[in-house]
């Protein structure tokens, strides 16, 4: 039974990452926290979730990317120099947590969550729902400035930071929504890898849990990508909005919880 809900939670997870272009930890975290207690499952720890949500999320990105590339969403120039600056503003991010106030960084990437939700909600005159990537034109220097950020900043507080690229993407680069939602899961293909790789080496990795989410993951992403290609562009960046904000307000619940 609990291959079973590991299973239908990793359905959602998927089908959320496909239709959206994010790696769906923000979505799966929460989900393993509390729904096996609604079900009288004993409660996973914040290092099994973790590790599993690492698993499924690097999943889901090469899942995700093999599919929308299929529709010719995916930039390799955008991913390139994208990919390896949010990789290494992560591993920098994550080795300087130590030096800063964690609720202060919190509060610093639930404000920034915010703009994101409220910069995928703009209409972009210049946004198409048929991009012709052939013809993408971007500024490398935002580019790898934006990675550079949401990267360091996601490392800081142990957060990917996925979901709040495809705004800054779309916004400030001026990236078509469909190219930045099928580029977005491969720009963090390579940091939910790492991170994945690292919870395996210290052990936090429930390899039997890993079955269930292997055998749902790419059926659900493959149909949430498909879904995406039917949804217009204006309902997408909808639905992203309100993924991102209920991410912020997680973030912030989680600081009130934990003040003393």
């Amino acid at each position: 039974m609990e291959f079973i809900l590991i299973g239908c939670i990793s359905l959602i997870t998927g089908f959320t990452s496909g239709l959206l272009g994010i790696g769906g930890g923000i979505i799966m975290a929460p989900l393993l926290l509390f729904v096996p207690s609604l079900f009288g499952f004993t409660a996973f720890t914040m290092k099994a979730i973790t590790g599993l949500t690492l698993f499924q999320a690097f999943i889901a990105c090469v899942c995700g990317t093999l599919t929308h590339r299929r529709f010719h969403y995916v930039s390799n120039k955008l991913v390139a120099y994208m990919g390896g600056a949010i990789f290494l503003a992560s591993l920098a991010g994550g080795a300087a947590t130590k030096f800063a106030s964690n609720d202060l960084l919190l509060v610093l990437f639930a404000v920034l969550a915010v703009v994101a939700a409220w910069l995928i909600l703009r209409k972009e005159s210049s946004d198409s729902d048929k991009p012709d990537i052939s013809k993408l034109v971007f500024n490398k220097f935002k580019a790898v400035g934006t990675a550079l950020t949401v990267g360091f900043i996601g490392g800081l507080v142990g957060q990917g930071g996925s979901f709040i690229l495809i705004p800054l993407m779309t916004a400030y680069i001026k990236i078509p929504t469909r190219i930045a939602i099928g580029s977005n899961l491969a720009i963090v293909t390579l940091a939910s890898f790492a991170g994945f790789c690292g919870k395996a080496l210290v052990g936090e990795i429930n390899w039997p849990l890993t079955v269930p989410i292997i055998m749902t993951v790419p059926i659900a992403v493959y149909l949430g990508s498909i879904m995406s290609q039917k949804c217009s562009i204006v309902l997408l960046r909808r639905l992203l909005a309100i993924i991102i904000i209920l991410a912020a307000s997680k973030i912030l619940a989680t600081i009130f919880v934990s003040a003393p």
